[in-house]
């Protein structure tokens, strides 16, 4: 089930996990790109149900059986991406090249707006994205725009080796996550919006306890049946502003394509009158974005576990049928 990732045990070791911090900081990136060919036959060879789970989406999002050069390639693009965050959170900019694209989209959602009592306020907006690609490559991207803050919001107890690590290397970084479950969770995400910020979330993951209920639409992605979750779109709702889709694309080498791509204003008298249509639509428009980029970028898909509710049986072509209804 789709639920399954919250019941996972991390994977790795702390003291090698901090050990490879400390070559990758000060040998350099390229002795450390060195190092992650034997750490991904590793995980390649002994992954287990995280391998089985990168077949099954590579034979989906390739449209044939996944080959091991396929899994290996799957698997290191991950791992590069991990490994450029020790760098990017260290604000190590100057080793990458991002190319930005739809820099636009993302003005437009931040310009001020009107409160209700007709005072002028600045613009705030959520930005939402997947377990695909590099978030850190789009929060590197407006590293020189003070006007770009990002406030993440996701739970903390997920990846806690490595979320140590990388907070010991930038501790600034605990200032921009907001936890999801407290009690001032939510009044955090308005400060942060009516501050002119963004919010970002990933909107690809269900928690076990939300299966069956109203908290997550089935729809169908690379051919398969999968559960999104409504929160991150019934909190724009309820607050009315606008999402913008984003991802950061590893593309190889140090490059990174940050998109930013509208995605539903629900600040909108469309989303007022039907709130519920409103939030199908947006997560319809999103779940078509997630399979557009798997099929323009299939090693960038970093759900590690059984995301499909149906498994695809061998031989079956699945690639680019039905994801919802795009924009």
């Amino acid at each position: 089930m789709a639920a399954i990732w919250t019941t996972q045990k991390e994977r790795g070791n702390p003291g090698i996990l901090r050990f490879f911090t400390w070559i990758a900081l000060h040998l350099g990136r390229p002795v450390a790109r060195l190092l992650l060919y034997p750490i991904v036959c590793y995980f390649v060879f002994a992954g287990g149900e995280a391998r089985a789970a990168s077949r099954d989406y590579l034979r989906r999002a390739l449209g044939r059986e996944a080959r091991v050069a396929d899994g290996f390639r799957h698997v290191h693009c991950f791992a590069s991406t991990i490994l450029d965050r020790l760098y990017l959170l260290n604000d190590r900019f100057d080793l990458f090249d991002i190319e930005v694209v739809g820099s636009d989209v993302i003005r437009r959602a931040m310009q001020a707006a009107t409160d209700p009592d007709g005072r002028q306020r600045r613009g705030g907006a959520f930005v939402i994205g997947a377990h695909l690609g590099s978030f850190e490559a789009v929060r590197a991207a407006g590293h020189g725009d003070r006007d770009l803050r990002v406030s993440m919001v996701m739970y903390e107890d997920n990846a806690q080796y490595l979320n140590e690590i990388f907070a010991a290397i930038n501790p600034a970084l605990d200032e921009a996550i907001i936890p999801l479950g407290r009690v001032d969770s939510m009044l955090r995400v308005k400060r942060a919006l009516d501050d002119g910020g963004l919010v970002g979330m990933l909107a690809d993951r269900t928690l076990a306890e939300e299966v069956g209920t109203s908290a997550v639409r089935t729809t169908t992605l690379l051919g398969g049946q999968v559960t999104i979750p409504t929160g991150p779109f019934r909190m724009a709702a309820m607050l009315k502003r606008q999402v913008v889709f984003i991802v950061g694309i590893y593309r190889g080498g140090n490059r990174y394509e940050v998109r930013y791509e509208d995605l539903y204003d629900f600040s909108s008298e469309e989303a007022e009158a039907d709130r519920a249509t409103a939030i199908d639509t947006a997560i319809a428009r999103y779940v078509a974005r997630l399979e557009r980029l798997c099929l323009d970028a299939p090693f960038n898909w970093f759900n590690f576990y059984d995301f499909w509710n149906d498994r695809a049986r061998p031989g079956t072509h699945l690639a680019g049928r039905g994801a919802g209804t795009p924009s």
